[in-house]
């Protein structure tokens, strides 16, 4: 009988009530709790019933400092847009019961046995595609039969992402070994190990050729050291916002230059916030994609680790007291070679209100690399410019004050292009 067993479904979400700063991504944060409240284990729904009081008790107790960060820090508050954050998780409870739904209505069709024999199936398809992958790749490059290739990269803070990656071609297994990679950071560019087996996993299925969906049998014949309280897996305390939108695109760019797959893309997402005490608003900005062996890369789009898609700028001037003065391809910012790089953003944003606002973004010191002889493309640039005309450069991490017609325009990164450049 199905009642009786367990099925796990699962959900993510973004939320933006924030805690210190506007949005829930502080540029200089030092610790979990000025991110955001975390929870380690709580019972959303009991006896079929969402328990909103005890959640909206949790959201709206102040947080407090497990370090010592400055003597100028900010106080904790509790959420600013509580009933936003209530909306998110209910929908959240929705879909998982739409899944669970779902899954049932599969068992009563087929039967539990079948099912999870069907279940097996995916994830077994998925470890004998990445198996084959891996012997293929070894014979290209023209490994031994046991060999390693290491790639690296690095943080604008001068951090390093260090990877050795060891194909056995025997049984199509892999180890990531990133030993070597900088300490756990005092800011919040700290990737949780879950981060960093993201983007194994995500480019291992990019590197399939076979159509096969994502799933953990993509997983079964990799191995991953990553020693601990280092920047990719640090501390249980340690400011971690940054390492999910910004050291995870590190990473899958070390990854995919390891495997001599693609040139470093953007490596950001350029995370944009602004508000006030009565509103909050995060936006992520797309940029150049690296090339490979064969193809360009793609101008404007986001790349590897995320997925969001931008707020219309018709709703965002309805809804948001800003006008949106420039949303444009920058030409000319992908990497130069016989493969090109895609070309990055320029986005310009006029505030109509005084407003807090932060950037959270990187590729602002070192650009994105090229691969086998290609160029690198256009580092990204930050500005605010004053409503009397002066400019003042903001660098890759910075909140500060806008007043009315200040605006803050972002020149988001290129991608790095594949191969030299043709002799004229």
């Amino acid at each position: 009988r199905y009642e009786k067993r367990r099925q796990c479904v699962s959900s993510s979400g973004v939320t933006t009530g924030g805690r210190g700063r506007r949005g829930s991504m502080p540029p200089f944060s030092r610790c979990l709790a000025e991110e955001g409240m975390s929870i380690r284990s709580f019972k959303l729904v009991r006896g079929g019933s969402f328990q909103e009081e005890a959640v909206a008790a949790m959201l709206s107790k102040p947080g407090t400092r497990d370090v010592a960060t400055s003597e100028h820090a900010l106080p904790i508050s509790g959420t600013r847009n509580l009933s936003d954050n209530l909306a998110d998780l209910k929908a959240q409870v929705a879909a998982n019961q739409k899944g669970i739904g779902l899954v049932a209505e599969l068992i009563a069709e087929y039967s539990l046995e079948v099912v999870q024999a069907y279940m097996t199936h995916v994830q077994n398809n998925a470890e004998y595609a990445v198996r084959c992958m891996l012997r293929n790749i070894s014979r290209v490059q023209h490994l031994g039969e046991v060999d390693s290739v290491t790639a690296e990269d690095f943080m604008d803070d001068g951090s390093a992402i260090r990877l050795r990656l060891t194909i056995d071609r025997r049984d199509g297994t892999a180890e990531f070994d990133f030993t070597g990679t900088s300490p756990e950071s005092y800011g919040n560019c700290n990737a949780p190990r879950a981060v960093t087996f993201s983007a194994i996993i995500y480019s291992l299925r990019c590197l399939v050729e076979d159509d096969i969906p994502l799933n953990q049998g993509c997983l079964n014949p990799i191995s991953v050291v990553l020693p601990p309280n280092t920047l990719l897996s640090p501390s249980p305390t340690a400011a971690v916002v940054g390492g999910n939108v910004l050291t995870s695109q590190r990473v899958t760019d070390v990854v995919l230059m390891a495997f001599k797959a693609a040139a470093c893309s953007q490596g950001c997402m350029n995370n944009l916030t602004f508000g006030d005490q009565s509103m909050g608003y995060y936006e992520t900005i797309a940029g150049g994609a690296g090339a490979g062996p064969g193809w360009h890369g793609e101008s404007a789009v986001h790349s590897h680790m995320t997925n969001t898609r931008i707020t219309d700028a018709e709703i965002l001037e309805k809804r948001y007291p800003v006008l949106l003065r420039e949303f444009s391809v920058r030409r000319g910012s992908g990497g130069k070679g016989e493969w090109a790089g895609g070309d990055g953003i320029v986005r310009d944003i006029q505030f109509l209100r005084p407003l807090s606002v932060g950037i959270l973004s990187e590729r602002r010191s070192l650009a994105p690399l090229g691969l086998a002889g290609g160029g690198a493309g256009a580092r990204g640039e930050n500005y605010v410019v004053r409503a009397g005309g002066h400019v003042q450069f903001l660098g890759g991490k910075n909140t500060f004050m806008v007043a009315r017609n200040d605006r803050i325009r972002i020149l988001a990164p290129g991608g790095g292009a594949y191969g030299p450049p043709a002799e004229k």
